[in-house]
C-alpha cells in the first residue's frame, strides 16, 4: 500500500504525540478513510502492520465507529441526524427529503458516486437542530429548502 507524502507525514507526526502506537489508529484510520475514500482490506493490513497490531484489533476498531467505513461512499457523505432533538425538529423529514431528492435510501451512493446518504445518531449539535455533517461539516438549522442549498453548494464545489 503507497499512502501520499502528505499521509507519511501526518503519521510520522502523530506517532511522537501518543504515548503508544495503538493511540495513533483513529486518526490514521480517518486519514487512511480521506486519502482512499474507504478503510480497504489492503490499508486495514498495512496499517495493522504498521502499528504492530492484529488485523482483528483494526477492525474492531473499525466496527465501533460510524465515521469509519469498510466500503466506498460517494466524494460527500451526507449525514443525517435523527436522535430525538434533531427528530423533534425535523430530522425525519429532512432525511426522508434527501432520499427523494438524490434518490438513495440510507447507506446508499448516488449513481455519479457524489454523496452517500447516511442517517446518524447524533453528531452532537442538538442546540442547533435539525443538522447534518457532510464529511467534517456541520450545516444547522435546517430546511427541506436549505438542505437543496447545501447539496448544491457541495456539487458546485465537486464541479471546481
Amino acid at each position: 500500500m503507497k499512502f501520499s507524502d502528505k499521509f507519511e507525514a501526518r503519521f510520522t507526526e502523530m506517532l511522537t504525540h501518543y504515548p503508544t502506537q495503538r493511540s495513533v489508529l483513529v486518526p490514521t484510520l480517518l486519514y487512511a478513510q480521506d486519502e482512499v475514500g474507504y478503510l480497504s482490506d489492503e490499508v486495514i493490513l498495512e496499517l495493522a502492520e504498521r502499528l504492530a497490531l492484529s488485523e482483528l484489533d483494526v477492525r474492531n476498531v473499525i466496527s465501533y465507529y460510524s465515521m469509519l467505513t469498510t466500503k466506498p461512499r460517494g466524494k460527500f457523505n451526507v449525514q443525517v441526524c435523527t436522535n430525538i432533538a434533531c427528530m423533534l425538529r425535523g430530522g425525519e423529514e429532512l432525511l426522508e427529503h434527501c432520499e427523494r431528492k438524490l434518490g438513495v435510501g440510507n447507506k446508499g451512493t448516488t449513481k455519479d458516486g457524489m454523496f452517500t446518504l447516511e442517517e446518524v445518531e447524533c453528531i452532537g449539535a442538538c442546540s442547533w437542530a435539525p443538522a447534518v455533517q457532510v464529511n467534517y461539516d456541520f450545516h444547522e438549522n435546517l430546511t427541506p429548502e436549505k438542505m437543496d442549498e447545501v447539496l448544491e453548494q457541495y456539487r458546485n464545489k465537486a464541479a471546481r
